[in-house]
C-alpha cells in the first residue's frame, strides 16, 4: 500500500500551477495523493488525486475561525505518512498532524520578512508578530522546502535536511494544451500573466502602450491575474483613458486556458520592480514565457538577467522605464523573424535548463529520504 500524502493550502486556487500541475503528478506514481485546497470542487480532478473541498475568504482571521474546523474534520483522520503545507497560517495545523505521527513539509514560497512591506491584506502588526514566532517554531521542527536559493540568506543553520525545488516550467503541461503551430496574431498582442499590480509595473506598462500607439494605434493586450489596486490607481494614470480600450482583464485564470491564449502573441511581460524579495525571486512566467516560444521583456535584475540574456530570449529593462518598453515593443512588431529567433532559443534553454523534470527528480527524492529517516 502506497504511503499516504497530504497537500495542504487555505489560500492557492483549485488550478494552482505548482500544486496540482506539477508537485501532485510527482507524487502519484509512489504515494496516495490527498489534496485539501479552497474550492476543489470546480477542478477537472485528476483521477489519481484525491481531492478535499475547503472554503474560501480572502481575509486571515475567517479562515482560521471558519476554514480550520472544517479542514481538521476531514483530514485529521487520514492519519497521513507526509504532511506538506504551502502557507505558514497552516503551521499550527501542521503541529497537530505532527503530534499523529506524520512528517511535516514547510513550504516557502516567499520572504514574507519582506513581502509583507507590500501586502495589502493580512499585513496587520499582530500576523507580522505570530508569523514570526510561528516561523520560528517551523524551520526548527519541519522539514523545509524552498522555492528559491535566496530564500536560505533568511532560513539558515536548518536543524532538519531541507531541499530548493524552483517552481520551473513543466514545459510536457504546456506542450499538452499550447496550439502546435502558434501563427503571428496581427495586430500585435501582447501577453501579461501573474498579478496585475502597481509593483509589477502596470504604470510603466500603460505609458509605454500610450508611446507605442503613436506609431502603431492597432495591438492587444491581455492581462491574466489577479488585480491589486483600485480601479481609480489606475484611471488616474496620466496615460490610462488613452490606452484602456487596448487592455483586455481576465482576472485569475486556469494556466490550461491561458496557454491558449499566448500562442501568436509577439511578446510575455515579466517587469517587476525592485521592492520586497522580487529581486530575489524568479517569476514563474518567465519560463513559462519561453517554453510557449515567446521574446520575454523582463526586469533587468541580475537573477533574471542570468537567464535571459545566456539565452538571448528577449530583454532586461528598468521597470521603470516606460520610453524603452516601448521601443522594444515597437522593435518585436517590426522585426518579427528575429523575435521568432528569440522565442525559439528561449524554448530551448527552457528545455534544457528550466524544466520541471530536474526539481521533480530533487522534489521525489527528498521525500523517500523522509519516509527513510
Amino acid at each position: 500500500m502506497k504511503p499516504r500524502v497530504l497537500l495542504l493550502s487555505t489560500v492557492h486556487p483549485a488550478t494552482d500551477p505548482r500544486i496540482i500541475y506539477k508537485i501532485a503528478p510527482s507524487l502519484t506514481p509512489f504515494y496516495e495523493v490527498i489534496c485539501a485546497i479552497p474550492g476543489a470542487n470546480n477542478h477537472d480532478k485528476d483521477e489519481k488525486i484525491r481531492f478535499v473541498i475547503l472554503p474560501r475568504f480572502r481575509r486571515l482571521l475567517p479562515r482560521i475561525l471558519f476554514c480550520y474546523p472544517v479542514l481538521l474534520c476531514k483530514c485529521l483522520l487520514f492519519r497521513p505518512a507526509i504532511v506538506h503545507i504551502f502557507v505558514p497560517e497552516l503551521i499550527p495545523a501542521a503541529f497537530l498532524f505532527k503530534m499523529l505521527g506524520a512528517k511535516v513539509i514547510y513550504e516557502v514560497q516567499e520572504n514574507l520578512y519582506k513581502k509583507f512591506s507590500i501586502k495589502r491584506y493580512n499585513q496587520a502588526i499582530v500576523y507580522r508578530r505570530l508569523f514570526k514566532i510561528f516561523d520560528g517554531y517551523a524551520r526548527k521542527k519541519f522539514y523545509c522546502v524552498f522555492t528559491e536559493d535566496a530564500y536560505l540568506e533568511e532560513y539558515k543553520n536548518l536543524p532538519l535536511p531541507h531541499a530548493i525545488i524552483h517552481n520551473y516550467v513543466s514545459v510536457a503541461f504546456v506542450d499538452s494544451h499550447a496550439e502546435k503551430e502558434g501563427v503571428l496574431k496581427s495586430p500585435p498582442v501582447f501577453f501579461y500573466s501573474g498579478v496585475i499590480s502597481m509593483e509589477r509595473s502596470f504604470d510603466t506598462l500603460v505609458e509605454a502602450l500610450a508611446l507605442l500607439k503613436i506609431k502603431h494605434p492597432e495591438f492587444q493586450v491581455h492581462l491574466f491575474g489577479k488585480v491589486q489596486f483600485d480601479w481609480h490607481e489606475a484611471e488616474n494614470l496620466p496615460h490610462f483613458e488613452n490606452v484602456k480600450e487596448h487592455l483586455t482583464f481576465h482576472g485569475y485564470t486556469d494556466l490550461r486556458e491561458i496557454i491558449w491564449y499566448a500562442s501568436g502573441a509577439t511578446a510575455g511581460i515579466a517587469l517587476l520592480k525592485p521592492v520586497a524579495d522580487y529581486p530575489d525571486s524568479y517569476t514563474t512566467k518567465l519560463f513559462e514565457y519561453m517554453a510557449l516560444n515567446l521574446p520575454v521583456i523582463t526586469s533587468d535584475f541580475p537573477l533574471y538577467k542570468q537567464v535571459v540574456e545566456t539565452s538571448g530570449c528577449g530583454f532586461c529593462i528598468s521597470p521603470y522605464d516606460a520610453k524603452k518598453l516601448a521601443e522594444k515593443f515597437e522593435w518585436l512588431i517590426e522585426n518579427p523573424s528575429l523575435a521568432k529567433a528569440m522565442g525559439q532559443r528561449g524554448r530551448v534553454s527552457a528545455e534544457k535548463h528550466y524544466n520541471w523534470i530536474s526539481e521533480e527528480r530533487i522534489l521525489q527524492c527528498f521525500y523517500k529520504n523522509l519516509l527513510k529517516s
